[in-house]
Parts: C-alpha cells; structure tokens; sequence
C-alpha cells in the first residue's frame, strides 16, 4: 500500500498533512522563543476553545507558564526525583547520570504547558446517561490528548521544538499548591517547548500494511 500524490480541493488541507507529518520530539532546546508570548497563548487558547469533547462536555484544563514560571515545574520534578533517591526508590546513579540532566534539559526550555482532565465535572453527564457512565472518562481523556496534539503541531509550526512528559503523579501536589489550582483537576501531561539546539531523532514507522486498511475505494 503505497503512499500517491493526490490533489486535495481546499490547499489548506496540504498545509495541514505537511504540519502534522513535520511534528516531532525535540529534547535539546533553549529559553528562547520565535513569536509573542501573546501568540503562544493564542494556540493554547483556541485549542481550549475548539478541541471537540464527547457530548460537549469540554472537561480539558490546561495551564501555560512561561519563563520563570515554567522552570518552577522542573525544579518541583527534581525535588520529587531527589526525595525517591534519597529513600532508595532510585539509583543515585540513573538519577544523577540519566533523570537529572533530562530534567535540567527541560527547565532549559521557554515554556511548558500542563494539561489537565476535570473527571469531576463529569458527575451529571454520568448520572443522565447511566448506561455509559464507565465511557466518559476515557472520553475526556481522548479529548485532552486531542488538544495536546494541536498545541505541540501549532507550536512546532511556529518554530518551537517540544516534548510531552507524563510526571504524575509524583509533581501532582506540588503543581496544584505552587498555582493554587483546583483540586478536581488531574494532570495528564507537560509539554515542554523552546528553541530547538538539535535535531529530533529519527522516525522509524511500522509497516503501514499492518495498520491501515481501505475498503469500497473506487479506482
């Protein structure tokens, strides 16, 4: 099954294939940004906005800090690291060789966006419809990747490089008193973005055989 050149009707959806295709993990990168702050917010913004939700029920939370405000959430991840170390849950030495520095490589960066899931606000939907009540959390958790999929695409197509961490829940207190947040949300991931400094690694895709398949298509 290989890949055709095909012509799309609106160029934008082009535009939007190349977007998705060049979002990549960069882990080296700097405190520096391309664009605005007030830009950077516009992207997570509209993805508040606009990522759809099962039943519309728009449970996503998200948090952007930037600057000194973003450095806070690494050195909350390196105190968490250094408590298990000194308790004997982790090796000194994977910490101080391989957890620490990967830590300090995110602090390096300009910014990082939280993203959060309010599984509490789910209360009602779950009562009125009963008969799915085990579904809506796994619904809200598809719509929070969904939001963290167009801000790491929207960033990167800005000139940023990212990465999305998943460190709870071992930073979860920490975040929610340092920014007075609401106990009912729960965070699900930290991507962490800057200027990149190096390349991302490459890609390697499983055969797309084994993963897609067409049906009724006309020749």
């Amino acid at each position: 099954m290989g890949s055709t050149q095909v012509e799309f009707k609106n160029a934008a959806t082009s535009t939007l294939l190349e977007l998705v295709k060049a979002r990549r993990t960069y882990y080296g990168l700097k405190a520096e940004s391309p664009i605005s702050d007030a830009a950077i917010e516009s992207i997570v913004e509209a993805s508040v906005l606009h990522v759809p939700s099962s039943f519309n029920t728009q449970t996503s939370r998200v948090v952007l800090l930037l600057k000194e405000e973003h450095q806070k959430v690494w050195d909350i991840a390196i105190k968490a690291m250094e408590g298990l170390v000194a308790a004997g849950q982790v090796p000194k030495e994977m910490y101080e060789n391989h957890t620490k520095p990967k830590l300090e490589a995110f602090r390096a960066g300009y910014g990082t966006v939280l993203f959060f899931v309010d599984y509490e606000s789910l209360a009602p939907i779950k009562e009125k419809f009963a008969i799915y009540a085990d579904k809506f959390d796994p619904f809200a958790l598809e719509s929070n990747a969904m939001s963290q999929f167009l801000v790491w695409t929207a960033l990167e197509s800005e000139g940023f490089g990212a990465n999305l961490q998943h460190y709870s829940p071992l930073i979860d207190a920490d975040i929610q008193k340092t920014w007075n947040l609401p106990a009912s949300w729960k965070l699900d991931a930290q991507l962490v973005f800057g200027t990149p400094t190096s390349e991302p690694g490459e890609k390697v895709f499983a055969p797309i055989e084994d993963r897609f398949k067409v049906f009724g298509k006309s020749a």
